[in-house]
């Protein structure tokens, strides 16, 4: 397993800008949600709270996937997701209707490839980091209470 904790580190998505994603991937209870580089589980909790979404984590740092278990259970969602360590590259995530990321650009660089062969209408939305030169279908740019702005992508795979 690639040792990824150095080049990625956690920092959490605040609520808003989960929320922000999720109505701009326009999530529903009928889709599955992969969120790579899940950390403390935010956001597949919180869809599986708002719209009974089923989602997948996939987290490097076993603590936080032991939180991100926590919470669920915390939240009453543990039926609806689950979390694994494991490397975001040996994932097979062609279930996913809904990719979430919150990477760096060198990342998702390099998980281009494999997203481009995702099922067509799958949606993949990404919390401050675009991918190069692959036109998102949407950005928007939040500012939040602290006066932090944030930025999220969407592509839809054609």
């Amino acid at each position: 397993m690639a040792n990824f904790t150095d080049l990625v580190p956690f920092v959490t998505t605040p609520w808003e800008v989960i929320e922000e994603m999720l109505d701009m991937a326009k999530v529903t209870e009928d889709d599955y949600i992969i969120d790579l580089g899940s950390g403390d589980g935010r956001i597949l909790i919180l869809a599986a709270k708002k719209f009974g979404t089923k989602g997948l984590g996939i987290e490097i740092d076993k603590d936080l996937v032991r939180e991100a278990f926590e919470l669920a259970i915390k939240e009453g969602v543990e039926d609806l997701v689950d979390f694994k360590q494991g490397d975001l590259f040996e994932l097979d995530f062609s279930k996913a209707t809904v990719l979430t990321l919150y990477l760096f650009p060198d990342i998702n660089l390099k998980l281009r490839p494999k997203i481009w062969e995702m099922p067509s209408g799958t949606r993949v939305i990404s919390h401050r980091f675009d991918m190069g030169d692959w036109e998102p279908t949407e950005t928007r740019t939040i500012e939040l209470a602290d006066g932090k702005k944030h930025t999220v992508f969407l592509w839809v795979i054609p």
